[in-house]
């Protein structure tokens, strides 16, 4: 690297900072660490994450804690589902629904990406993983409704499935806009 040579670093600069470790009691929980859990502890815990913001989005409440323990298993979980659901047709279709698959995969999770973008942008607090966990998550609404139109689909196609399907993606879309 010859431009590296004319470089020259000074001995004296001084080091600034804490280095030193505080001495005292401390519980054996603070020495715990998820490196020495098991991997069924590990996935129970994240399972109850899940669970815990699945029940939160049903019920909103107020909690900055579920915005500071972020996950990406919950959102990604309800996009494959409903990229699944969408995929739709039958065994001995030729449309095997693959583009429909990817297409919602990459529209769900591109869009969240360019709001999460434009919103530090324009000066947000929120993290780009935070961001990307919320708005996977309001996905949700959608993921149930597309699964109780599926389960009416079965029971038969008519009018009257057509109204209950109807019915059923307008109060899906109520309850997600509260």
């Amino acid at each position: 690297f010859p431009g590296l040579a004319d470089v020259s670093i000074s001995q004296d600069i001084p080091v600034e900072g804490e280095i030193t470790v505080p001495v005292g009691s401390h519980s054996p929980d603070e020495d715990y660490s998820t490196l020495d859990e098991p991997v069924k502890d590990t996935i129970m815990r994240d399972l109850k994450a899940v669970g815990k913001k699945f029940v939160h989005v049903m019920y909103p409440r107020k909690s900055s804690a579920l915005l500071r323990d972020w996950d990406l298993w919950g959102p990604l979980v309800l996009c494959v589902s409903l990229a699944l659901m969408l995929q739709g047709g039958s065994a001995d279709s030729k449309d095997d629904g693959g583009p429909q698959f990817a297409e919602v995969f990459v529209i769900i999770w591109f869009g969240a990406v360019v709001i999460t973008l434009n919103s530090k942008l324009l000066g947000g607090t929120i993290s780009f993983f935070q961001s990307l966990c919320v708005l996977g998550y309001c996905v949700m609404p959608l993921t149930v409704a597309m699964l109780v139109c599926r389960l009416v689909l079965l029971a038969g196609a008519g009018t009257v499935s057509f109204i209950i399907r109807l019915i059923v993606v307008g109060a899906m879309f109520g309850w997600s806009t509260l």
